[in-house]
């Protein structure tokens, strides 16, 4: 083995599960940044006036993220079909990441792989870069993002 071989790919070279593993993040982390999106949300909300359809999406596709998550942590377990890793992501990058970085935590579950970690967080970057553009639309130009049809039935 060469001195820059990863330590978990020395560990068991033929057993898929050990490779591209590495030390979970600190839990605090993501909990501190569920808190401070959640404080910036609420700020957003109120002081851009942003549509209701924006907290509900993140709540829905935040429920779906945790849901998806624990179907994944259990067919793991059990040795069942998986929730693909494209899944997981998308429902993440769809607004539902606060729901999976909470099921992160409390499934322990998807935390150790590298590549998915990676692919996780740039997925909320592009999500709460997103959020800002529509943050900047609503303040620039009111009542752009209203959808007609919520208003016409009375829920907006």
């Amino acid at each position: 083995m060469t001195s820059g071989t990863n330590r978990s790919t020395r560990l068991n070279a033929g057993d898929h599960r050990s490779r591209d593993m590495s030390k979970p993040l600190p839990s605090a982390l993501s909990w501190t940044v569920l808190v401070g999106f959640a404080a910036a949300f609420l700020v957003a909300y109120f002081a851009a006036d942003l549509p209701l359809w924006i907290p509900v999406l993140y709540l829905v596709m935040s429920v779906g993220g945790f849901a998806a998550y624990g179907v994944d942590k259990s067919a793991a377990r059990a040795g069942r079909g998986r929730v693909s890793e494209q899944t997981l992501l998308t429902v993440g990058l769809l607004g539902g990441w606060p729901g999976a970085l909470i099921a992160q935590q409390v499934f322990r579950h998807k935390t150790r792989k590298r590549s998915f970690r990676r692919m996780f967080w740039f997925t909320v970057l592009i999500n709460v870069a997103v959020l800002a553009g529509l943050v900047y639309v609503a303040v620039t130009q009111p009542g752009v993002l209203d959808l007609p049809f919520l208003t016409a039935l009375g829920v907006v």
